[in-house]
């Protein structure tokens, strides 16, 4: 090979172990993955791999090390070489897929995922990553258990509704149901107390909040897990990447005269943002003009209710980002002038 420009490694983790590939590509544009090794998802793994990196790369150049946003399994190993000082990328999981569809390879293993996501990171320009702000994680994390024990009170109070609907309940598990769900409930407060902690001891993340509730629908809480699923904005450069990294992007399924299937969101994305603002989206448009027109026409475009909330779903959620990057409290006329005046600009 000619002189080295990129060296990638790229990495398709799972929950106990995850399969590296290196790749290089010199100034002729020529791309080879040459080296594939599997390594355990542990302290000593992590160690271990940075050894075979230094063993088998370049020291003239940088390694950047690609992998797919895979829950959290990824993210021991993201830590632990950001802390070493270096290049990290993580990918949605749907670009990684799309682009294994342009590939020639017929087997999805392992091995072929790692060379996909080395060969990705050698042909695209990719944007570093950052470990997210304490406050943000610290969100995520508590968001994230609350909307966990939310699932769970959920279950406990549809067992205590069959059982109250049953001949004879039985005294003892109605009991039992009912001081479970007074406890999930004395667990969700806490939880509740603790966001809103965090919240008071950053002001920046205070004034956020406060701006973003100015949007109808919105409340701390959906604020709160926007934030913290996000980083803060950190690495949104536009409405339509954080749409997609929601999973709000819509995919459309097209073949000659024999495949026409319908428009469908993408669904390849944070859930848990899509899942926050389902019933704000209902509040704004059962009580904003704006999202309640909006809804209105698509009902009449279509008439599907759910693919018209879906709609007004992205639209909250692309409106924090606008009320973000402004700085300035959801006005309607404001934001309808400045949406006009943004469609114009091509």
């Amino acid at each position: 090979m000619g002189k080295l420009l990129r060296q990638v490694a790229g990495i398709d983790i799972a929950r106990k172990d995850f399969v590296v590939s290196l790749g290089r590509m010199d100034d002729g544009l020529s791309e080879q993955v040459y080296a594939t090794r599997k390594f355990m998802n542990t302290n000593d793994g992590f160690i271990k791999l940075r050894e075979w990196v230094k063993e088998k790369s370049s020291a003239e150049l940088e390694v950047l090390y690609v992998m797919e946003a895979t829950g959290v399994y990824h993210e021991k190993l993201a830590y632990f070489l950001n802390e070493q000082g270096c290049a990290v990328s993580i990918v949605l999981a749907n670009k990684i897929s799309n682009f294994f569809r342009t590939l020639s390879v017929k087997t999805q293993t392992d091995n072929t995922m790692s060379e996909t996501i080395a060969l990705f990171g050698l042909s695209r320009t990719l944007d570093r990553w950052n470990r997210p702000q304490k406050v943000f994680k610290d969100m995520r994390q508590l968001t994230r258990e609350r909307d966990q024990l939310v699932q769970i009170r959920t279950i406990a109070k549809n067992q205590l509704h069959a059982e109250q609907s049953e001949a004879y309940p039985n005294p003892g598990t109605l009991e039992r149901s009912l001081k479970q769900i007074e406890f999930l409930n004395e667990q969700e407060q806490q939880i509740l107390a603790e966001i809103n902690a965090l919240v008071r001891q950053d002001e920046q993340v205070k004034a956020l909040i406060t701006l973003i509730c100015s949007i109808p629908g919105i409340g701390k809480l959906t604020a709160a897990i926007i934030l913290a699923e996000t980083n803060g904005f950190e690495l949104i450069v536009n409405k339509r990447q954080l749409a997609s990294y929601a999973g709000f992007d819509v995919t459309h399924k097209q073949s000659g005269t024999s495949i026409n299937g319908k428009p469908r969101i993408s669904k390849k994305g944070n859930r848990h943002l899509r899942k926050a603002l389902h019933l704000p989206a209902l509040s704004a448009i059962k009580h904003d003009e704006r999202f309640k027109a909006i809804f209105t026409r698509l009902v009449g475009k279509h008439g599907i209710k759910m693919k018209a909330a879906v709609a007004v779903q992205r639209k909250l959620l692309e409106m924090t980002y606008t009320i973000y990057k402004s700085n300035i409290p959801y006005d309607t006329a404001h934001f309808k002038k400045l949406e006009s005046s943004n469609e114009a600009t091509p």
